[in-house]
């Protein structure tokens, strides 16, 4: 919602009962006034434009420059005229009162404080006008309606502003998000898949060797794509090798038929092989179909950089557990361990698997993910995402 709507609904508001006050006061009134019939034909016309026009005071698209000035008109013909009936100034204020400052209010939230600034300028010059001179009354209700008009304006000036900013933000964000997750897709396939056949190439020779340069090649240039920063000079292809293309838990299992929870446990028990040991509750761990497809996603990546980095003779185990506020996934190796500096490095070398698809899934989750590493004895990865109240 714009933050301009409440106060366009407030100054509709204060339109109709300024107006209803107006009318009270002259009714009140009426038997000061040396001459009742013109400010009972203004007040009359007042009310009517009041209530005929609140649908121009409901936005600042319906309010437009031509009904600011036609508004502007007839506060300046209540203040003017208010001499015709009030002969003897025997009564005060004008035939308008307080509703003048409506109109000013609506130059306020249209255009900001300089169109503001203009308007109670014109009004107060009308009431110099309508007095004859310059009592500390008329000074007085002339600064206040110009101070409260301009810091309205300016209120509302800096609103628009904020606001815009929101929305730009936003966006960024949108696009940030998506762009993640179609990194966090090219890196968990086609990125593994350009480096198998880089190597494979590389080690058939003839043909194949070409078009596994070919593929290094694209497997850098999407690298520096997904990563949004320059790609690393060289070809080479990623450390360690892939057995083959392998599908995440995400892409095997699709959206749970009746959009219930699913139990965590399902989608990592594909996971467990002959080196990755899992453990998990004896209960299920029921998550949402979104959040339970993205952990497991998110374990698959991190069992891919041990399969990749840890050596071919290393272990894993999967740890799963079931807290009340939170899901824990521990992921540990008996690996070399990972030396100090080597995930920023990768990082900024496009290598987004860490980044991307470990930590951005549980970072859209609201969950976190921490790397223990220590060069010798393994790496250690925990992912904890919170559960749905």
């Amino acid at each position: 919602m714009s933050v301009e709507a409440p106060l366009w609904r407030a100054l509709a508001g204060y339109r109709v009962l300024t107006s209803a006050y107006a009318i009270a006061v002259f009714s009140w009134n009426s038997d000061a006034y040396a001459r009742p019939l013109p400010g009972a034909v203004y007040l009359a016309v007042l009310a009517l434009w009041t209530l005929a026009t609140l649908g121009h005071v409901s936005s600042a698209e319906r309010c437009t420059p031509r009904f600011l000035v036609a508004d502007l008109a007839v506060a300046l013909t209540g203040v003017l005229i208010t001499p015709l009936a009030d002969t003897r100034d025997a009564v005060g204020p004008t035939l308008p009162s307080v509703w003048v400052a409506g109109a000013v209010l609506a130059f306020a939230i249209k255009g900001g404080w300089r169109w503001a600034t203009g308007a109670s300028l014109i009004i107060g010059a009308a009431n110099v006008v309508e007095r004859g001179d310059l009592s500390r009354d008329t000074v007085h209700n002339i600064l206040l309606v110009t101070v409260a008009s301009i810091g309205i304006g300016y209120v509302v000036e800096v609103a628009r502003v904020s606001e815009r900013t929101l929305a730009e933000a936003l966006r960024i964000e949108a696009a940030t998000r998506e762009r993640e997750r179609l990194a966090r897709d090219i890196h968990d396939g086609v990125l593994q898949v350009l480096a198998m056949v880089q190597r494979r190439g590389s080690a058939l020779g003839g043909e194949a060797a070409e078009l596994g340069r070919l593929a290094g090649e694209q497997e850098v240039a999407l690298r520096s794509l997904v990563s949004g920063g320059p790609g690393p000079r060289s070809a080479e292809p990623s450390a360690g090798s892939v057995p083959g293309p392998r599908r995440s838990p995400q892409a095997r299992s699709g959206p749970a038929p009746d959009g219930g929870s699913v139990d965590l446990r399902s989608l990592l028990a594909p996971l467990a092989g002959h080196r990755v040991t899992l453990a998990e509750p004896g209960a299920p761990v029921p998550l949402p179909p979104r959040t339970a497809r993205a952990v497991a996603a998110a374990v698959a990546a991190a069992l891919d950089n041990v399969r990749r980095h840890a050596g071919a003779g290393a272990r894993a185990w999967v740890l799963l557990e079931d807290e009340p506020d939170a899901v824990l996934v521990t992921v540990r190796d008996d690996g070399p361990g990972i030396p100090a500096g080597r995930l920023a490095a990768a990082e900024a070398e496009g290598r987004m698997g860490v980044s991307l698809s470990i930590r951005g899934r549980l970072r859209e989750l609201g969950g976190s993910a921490e790397v223990l590493t220590i060069p010798g004895q393994g790496t250690e990865v925990e992912l904890k995402v919170p559960k749905d109240d």
